[in-house]
């Protein structure tokens, strides 16, 4: 029987060392970005750009401050994207997973298959008839036409399906023998069990309504009420060209939510995607 060999002291130092080279390079922009906010345009103009500077909070405020392009409004829009997409996609992906894993059903191998077509369809295919159907409503300059097409989504089916799946069914037996209805069983014992999965879900769905840029692009139609952080950095962007350090402060106000819960919320992401792939 073979012995794994440990690596050597010599050679784990250069393995560390490379990651740590690699991880600034990688790194590098989004630290130019979030100092730069701190920096006067003197400084960032110059060639190479003097990080060292004076650091002010001047492009932070003006950047808050500006009428332009408001970016307190456009934060408080991505806040209730992100927070209404969480909610909405939680509950319909809960509800119908449930659906599809407890109940009787005949036609719930269908229905599941009709959510994972729904993963396969290219988001640039429907964006436009769902423009149109928005704008149907009547709703084309309301908050809720920001998230509408998203309340319920198919990979949020699928992961709580996969996360269900693997609870013992004896023990939904049990439940029900007890007189344990549907919602009380879903709440009180199977969701607490799939937290995981159930944090996981919740993450992404927030980061996908608070990076969102093209769908608000689209229904916003040069509406500055309707802007989210995404739309209105671009928009920034051609309106303070003259003025980088807006522009990074902006960015930076767009990085730190995202930033926030890939650092706290990575072990629960690393948990509840790899949940069932292992016996």
């Amino acid at each position: 029987m073979s012995r794994v060999t440990q690596p050597s002291k010599v050679s784990a130092t250069i393995i560390y060392v490379w990651l740590v080279i690699a991880a600034i390079v990688l790194l590098f922009p989004v630290l130019l970005t979030v100092v730069g906010g701190f920096l006067p345009s003197s400084d960032l103009l110059q060639q190479p750009p003097n990080l060292l500077g004076h650091f002010t909070l001047s492009s932070y405020l003006s950047a808050l401050q500006q009428t332009t392009v408001p970016l307190g409004p456009a934060f408080a829009n991505s806040l209730f994207v992100g927070i209404t997409m969480m909610v909405a996609q939680v509950v319909t992906s809960c509800l119908a997973a449930y659906s599809l894993v407890f109940l009787r059903n005949p036609i719930g191998k269908l229905l599941f298959w009709v959510f994972m077509a729904t993963i396969m369809v290219p988001y640039e295919a429907i964006v436009v008839p769902n423009a149109l159907f928005v704008r149907s409503l009547g709703i084309g300059d309301n908050r809720l036409s920001l998230v509408l097409p998203f309340l319920a989504v198919g990979f949020g089916v699928f992961l709580m399906r996969q996360a269900f799946k693997q609870f013992p069914n004896e023990l939904r037996q049990a439940a029900e023998i007890d007189g344990c209805g549907h919602l009380r069983f879903l709440f009180t014992i199977l969701l607490p069990a799939v937290r995981p999965s159930l944090t996981a879900l919740a993450v992404w769905s927030f980061l996908q309504g608070w990076n969102m840029y093209f769908w608000p692009l689209i229904i916003a139609s040069g509406d500055n009420s309707l802007n989210t952080l995404q739309t209105a950095v671009f928009a920034l962007k051609s309106n303070e060209f003259g003025d980088p350090g807006i522009l990074l402060a902006g960015i930076t106000i767009t990085l730190v939510p995202t930033l926030l819960l890939v650092i706290f919320g990575q072990r629960w992401l690393i948990r509840g995607f790899t949940a069932g792939a292992v016996k």
